[in-house]
């Protein structure tokens, strides 16, 4: 197999994509480069050994730790299981790849991605995508693509195509972007309030790089590509008809019940009815079609009403297109907790709490760029009573960590910076309801739970979902859509923000076709007027941050050190921190550039343990008076503690006004006196005198 190579210059370097090199044996196989940063991707397809009525699509993505000349982290010393950052660059690529296969596709597809290759300026997620599509165009799958990806990054006003590490930190938004040479199929973004038109033009912008790169694969097909080859299972029209005339009407009465629970259990019934008349027990099998066959073709009309009842203006529970459902919404909502609220809107509700931590509460991550510390955190929960069902729970799915990972992305921007509130914080929504956004939801909910917790947050941010149907020049957007108008309709274009500007954004289109840009520019449009409506209620509520912390978070002060003195923090293994944190029962972590933290439940134990490590820390000075501990007895005088490592001499002249024979007539080891520092000798040592603080106490009374 000959090596087939195409590139092209797009940004700051030049993207190649090969294939005929490695993999030989997949059915599809490139390797993607742009920089040093080099992807492996790969795809096999067969038909299954099961009789299945849905899609089985797998991907897997790796980043392999010698990619960037690292050591995997742990005691076995090699990759485990998937990181967050692994599972969000799957979704990433199976998303705008799976509705470019048939609907009536039933092979087992495995797409696998591996970063072999990592520099310190691009990231190997977005070459993942492309890799993904080009590995199946390649291939002998059926597929509508080609398809290409892109992030861009917006500096200074000027758009940046395959933004660096650093350019994308100094961006006020971090957009990728994936579709076809016609049209968009897929958004994920995260933005510092940005203007709906600096998005809509990102997304242009994207788009013309775009179709280059369905070009570079259209090229590589036509070296090295497959025939296309597969099995259809089309679903017999003639069945089609015969459910829409014996069921259509019935579908569409009971898609016009108001009550989610209400409605499947009637349209339930219905499709049992449609299985057991037209799949009579003892019929010929040949002259009768199969109960499976039945019930999908049943699904597919139920879809096909509720999209024409759409497209007439008519939803399932009564709302018009831009109406959203009531919201509801409670905080506090529990009494521990240090910060809560449970956010309800329509049949979707979120319960979501803030636990605030220290420094060393921080989540390390460890990829394959440098390690660093993450202060916020957001974790989503899905448990399956939320949507009436009986499964197994096994932790987090794919979904959760990226519906998680949306709603974080969307409320990282309006935190406080760490220098003005140094606690990390951690948000956690467990969905108790779900019918339509629940990822929303967890946005509408953290935000609350945030201004709860008395976290500065520096505006309030809301999340709406935006649908669509598209028929033969008809069409309609949806604010706040249902579960059934999201599983039947075209879009999910979910868009976060704050009355500024938006933060997150999560758009996936289910028709091959893609999304024009003028549609995203309405979409944003439709959602600013939903957003703001949402911002209403929830400043009903609660519109500013509470003015104090919960009584039952930590409470942290902050202080700066010059770097030198940490060891004087510290002291000889750690005995001094630790005698600070078991006297004023504190947790203090010290920072490499100085900085200290200082947090307890005890505000007043956490200001005594600042006030002591700033004596530590401090020079000694002539003429200040210090109480402290005596550590020494001689004849001659007592040696009295000022500070952890610091100590000073008080004579037995300066023991008292009166005269003092013996040292141990006036004090004894242990006691605490309260002195003034007189001298500081050329050596260091401090000279100490009670009896001068007892003279200004006397006058001072006078």
């Amino acid at each position: 197999m000959k090596i087939t190579r195409v590139e092209r210059k797009l940004g700051a370097s030049t993207l190649v994509i090969e294939t005929g090199k490695v993999a030989k044996q997949a059915h599809g196989a490139v390797t993607v480069q742009y920089g040093d940063t080099v992807a492996l991707a790969t795809v096999l397809a067969a038909p299954s050994s099961r009789d299945l009525d849905f899609f089985p699509l797998y991907v897997d993505y790796r980043e392999m730790q010698y990619a960037g000349g690292k050591f995997p982290g742990g005691f076995f010393k090699r990759e485990g299981r998937p990181s967050s950052k692994e599972i969000l660059t799957a979704r990433l690529i199976d998303r705008p790849l799976r509705p470019l296969f048939p609907d009536d596709f039933v092979d087992e597809v495995q797409i696998q991605v591996m970063v072999i290759s990592a520099d310190k300026d691009y990231d190997g997620d977005v070459l993942a995508v492309i890799g993904g599509g080009a590995s199946v165009s390649l291939s002998h799958a059926p597929f509508d693509g080609p398809i290409g990806c892109v992030r861009v990054a917006h500096v200074n006003g000027e758009m940046i195509l395959f933004p660096s590490y650093p350019q994308r930190a100094q961006s006020d938004l971090d957009l990728v972007v994936s579709g076809s040479r016609n049209a968009i199929n897929m958004i994920e973004m995260d933005g510092k309030e940005v203007d709906d038109q600096v998005v809509v033009e990102a997304c242009r912008f994207a788009h013309e790089a775009i179709k280059q790169i369905c070009d570079m694969v259209d090229e590589l097909v036509a070296k090295a590509g497959q025939p296309k080859k597969y099995t259809a299972h089309p679903l017999d029209p003639k069945l089609m008809e015969l459910v829409l005339q014996g069921y259509g009407k019935k579908i569409r009465q009971i898609k016009q019940i108001a009550g989610k629970t209400e409605r499947n259990d009637t349209m339930s019934a219905l499709a049992d009815q449609a299985v057991a008349e037209l799949c009579p027990a003892g019929a010929d099998p040949a002259a009768t079609p199969l109960p499976p066959d039945v019930r999908k073709a049943f699904y597919k009309v139920e879809g096909k009403v509720q999209r024409q009842l759409l497209l007439e203006g008519i939803r399932p529970d009564g709302r018009k297109a831009k109406e959203v459902r009531p919201i509801c919404i409670e905080s506090p909502a529990l009494p521990r907790t240090h910060g809560s609220a449970i956010f309800s809107r329509g049949e979707t509700q979120a319960l979501a709490t803030v636990t605030l931590g220290t420094p060393r509460d921080q989540q390390k991550i460890d990829g394959l760029q440098e390690e660093y510390m993450k202060r916020f955190m957001l974790h989503y929960n899905f448990p399956p009573f939320s949507v009436g069902e009986i499964r197994p729970v096994r932790g987090p799915s794919r979904r959760d960590i990226g519906h998680g990972t949306l709603a974080e992305k969307s409320l990282e921007p309006i935190l406080p910076s760490q220098e003005s509130f140094p606690y990390t914080i951690r948000v956690v929504s467990e969905i108790l309801e779900s019918n339509g956004s629940s990822s929303m939801a967890t946005v509408c909910g953290g935000c609350m739970a945030l201004l709860d917790a008395g976290v500065p947050i520096t505006a309030s941010v809301a999340g709406i979902s935006i649908g669509l149907v598209r028929e033969k020049g008809r069409k309609i957007l949806i604010t706040d859509i249902l579960g059934e108008e999201d599983f039947h309709g075209d879009m999910d274009f979910k868009v976060a923000g704050t009355r500024k500007g938006i933060t997150g954004i999560q758009l996936d289109f289910k028709p091959s076709d893609g999304l024009d840009v003028e549609t995203i520019a309405e979409t944003l449009s439709q959602a600013k007027e939903a957003r703001l409506h949402v911002l209403a209620e929830m400043d009903k509520v609660l519109a500013n941050p509470r003015p104090q912390l919960s009584q039952f978070a930590p409470r942290m002060i902050t202080l700066k050190i010059d770097p030198e003195k940490i060891g004087k923090v510290i002291g000889p293994g750690g005995k001094t921190i630790n005698s600070l944190s078991q006297r004023f029962n504190v947790t203090i972590d010290v920072e490499d550039d100085g900085s200290i933290f200082v947090s307890g439940l005890d505000a007043a134990a956490a200001e005594a343990a600042r006030a002591e490590i700033e004596l530590i820390t401090e020079e000694v000075k002539i003429g200040r008076v210090y109480t402290g501990k005596v550590v020494g007895i001689k004849d001659f005088g007592v040696f009295v503690e000022l500070a952890p490592g610091k100590d000073g001499l008080c004579h037995v002249s300066e023991l008292d006004e009166k005269f003092v024979k013996n040292v141990t007539d006036v004090v004894k080891l242990g006691d605490v006196l309260t002195v003034k520092v007189v001298a500081i000798d050329d050596q260091g040592r401090v000279k100490l005198s009670r009896k001068a603080v007892m003279k200004e106490q006397a006058e001072d009374k006078s």
